[in-house]
């Protein structure tokens, strides 16, 4: 499938989660098999653009393209001024955030708040593809299925995006009032498709090839976006392409491959975060590479003490070695009397 002129590599793409689809963690989607990958959300707001942390997401260094950046925010004039600024500085596909339902974002009527204001949410649309069209640059939209059960509002909000000239859409099969509770729908998704013209890509609870494709197959969707699964298990991208194509599933990956994919992930962590910042917030990321191993959980609280990127890097390494004695090939997930958090950012 096309976006504007770019065509993608194939229908598994990454979705947008703050806090883990940095440049790194989306240039390791890629290597393993996304055909595609957004950004985390990018304020709308000028004062905010020369921070670290807003800096750091709009580094797009070494990256394949087609570069997506998300932004996200309320004010007509400051989304178009985003959309250029970002494009400045290498976007090549600009998506709008009208999915996010965290609260601090909700709060100030941004994300998927915005499904409330049906006007408002369409003259964001239109500004931003007014601002990105004469640079020869698409515009993509995602969304949630609406505000509330009683307020679904995503067919309705897809025809008037395309109108406007949104070039694909996404959409997560849950509303804002869920949040991340419950199961995904997808017979929303489903209408959606029905109703546009545009690519129309399923989010919300793929975490299988079989699941990928049961709602490819369910929704007429043209791609799917994988958030929550492919953390700590990035090489999913592939496994879903694979079955989608040939209907057979690959092989667990092999322990050392596994062990050198998430070095190579944290050297490139630490290279965009520092050695203070970039320790603690690969914490998260080592988490959900090992908390479903043999012994994960022991080594997640070991590795959690440790404050240097030698001591961490070293630690992950030791344990991989250690692992592949007993295995050649990564171990089926085994479940934990331990929980660890997931990243509600999908």
């Amino acid at each position: 499938m096309r976006i504007g002129s770019f065509e993608l590599a194939n229908q598994v793409f990454v979705a947008p989660m703050a806090g883990v689809t940095d440049r790194p963690f989306r240039m390791l989607c890629k290597h393993l098999g996304a055909g595609y990958a957004v950004s985390e959300m990018v304020t709308s707001r000028p004062d905010l653009w020369k921070s670290l942390k807003t800096s750091r997401r709009v580094d797009h260094t070494g990256e394949s393209g087609p570069i997506a950046v998300q932004i996200a925010g309320t004010d007509t004039a400051m989304m178009a001024d985003a959309a250029r600024y970002n494009i400045e500085h290498g976007a090549q596909i600009i998506d709008i955030n009208m999915g996010c339902p965290a609260k601090k974002v909700c709060n100030k009527w941004a994300g998927s708040a915005l499904m409330q204001d049906e006007a408002l949410a369409v003259s964001i649309a239109q500004a931003v593809v007014d601002a990105a069209q004469p640079l020869g640059v698409p515009v993509t939209l995602k969304m949630r299925t609406g505000w509330c059960q009683q307020h679904k509002n995503a067919v309705t909000l897809a025809r008037r995006f395309e109108e406007v000239g949104v070039q694909m859409l996404t959409v997560h099969g849950r509303t804002r009032e869920q949040g991340y509770s419950g199961q995904a729908e997808y017979d929303t998704i489903a209408a959606v498709k029905q109703a546009v013209n545009i690519p129309v890509v399923a989010n919300g609870d793929i975490d299988s090839p079989e699941k990928a494709q049961t709602v490819l197959r369910y929704t007429g969707a043209d791609a799917v976006m994988i958030g929550r699964a492919a953390q700590g298990r990035p090489w999913i991208f592939r496994e879903i392409s694979h079955y989608l194509t040939t209907g057979e599933h690959l092989a667990q990956p092999l322990v050392m491959e596994v062990r050198r994919l998430l070095l190579d992930h944290l050297q490139d962590h630490y290279a965009l975060y520092g050695e203070e910042s970039g320790v603690r917030s690969a914490r998260k990321h080592i988490g959900w590479y090992v908390h479903q191993l043999p012994q994960g959980d022991v080594f997640r609280r070991h590795m959690n003490t440790l404050e240097t990127a030698q001591a961490q890097h070293l630690a992950v390494a030791e344990f991989f070695d250690a692992l592949s004695v007993q295995f050649e090939r990564l171990p089926h997930p085994q479940f934990s009397s331990e929980s660890i958090a997931l990243a509600p950012h999908e």
